[in-house]
């Protein structure tokens, strides 16, 4: 009798460690679909961005520096994405999200360019798609956080840690990217 107890108790753990490790294997592919969603967005917006370039440089006298801060910053979330270099892909976001609403805001100074067909469709499918980026990764920091919760937890952090399940970063903002915009650098 005492020995169908002690194999009930054998099988209640294997069966709960089974269902532990199982649990874990979902979070850590959830946070990695949350990435894949993130990552599509930024590629996305990565080959808007030429095209946006290409239309203002149409017009001669449309601020170079501006365009080259994009230019820069487009690059350095590529690099950062492909890496899959959440802390640099957060802060190189915050400088592309600047270097954007520079060049939209300095737009508004060129009424030819304001005009432009093609402009507008562009500015439009950006701002589309860094609402979309804001909303995957609020996603994405929520199910990181789900996975390390997950994985700190007693007793899925035995499992956790013996079957190397790691705790992954967020995807944090940049001080400037948080901060107030200053309207009167963003005009002058």
């Amino acid at each position: 009798m005492s020995l169908l107890i002690f194999l009930g108790i054998i099988i209640v753990l294997i069966i709960y460690s089974i269902s532990l490790y199982n649990h874990l294997v979902n979070v850590k592919h959830a946070v990695s679909l949350a990435w894949a969603n993130i990552d599509v967005l930024l590629k996305q917006r990565h080959d808007e961005l030429p095209k946006l370039v290409e239309v203002c440089k149409q017009y001669q006298e449309f601020e170079q520096s501006t365009l080259q801060r994009v230019i820069e910053a487009r690059s350095q979330v590529h690099s950062a994405r492909e890496s899959q270099d959440i802390p640099a892909l957060g802060q190189a976001e915050g400088t592309l999200r600047m270097g954007l609403g520079k060049l939209f805001a300095v737009a508004e100074a060129y009424p030819e360019l304001k005009a432009n067909e093609h402009f507008m469709q562009l500015q439009t499918r950006i701002t589309s798609l860094e609402n979309a980026i804001a909303d995957r990764r609020e996603l994405y920091n929520e199910t990181v956080n789900i996975n390390n919760v997950q994985i700190e937890l007693f007793p899925a952090s035995l499992i956790a840690q013996r079957f190397n399940f790691l705790e992954k970063p967020l995807l944090e903002f940049s001080a400037q990217e948080t901060a107030d915009v200053d309207m009167k650098q963003l005009f002058g």
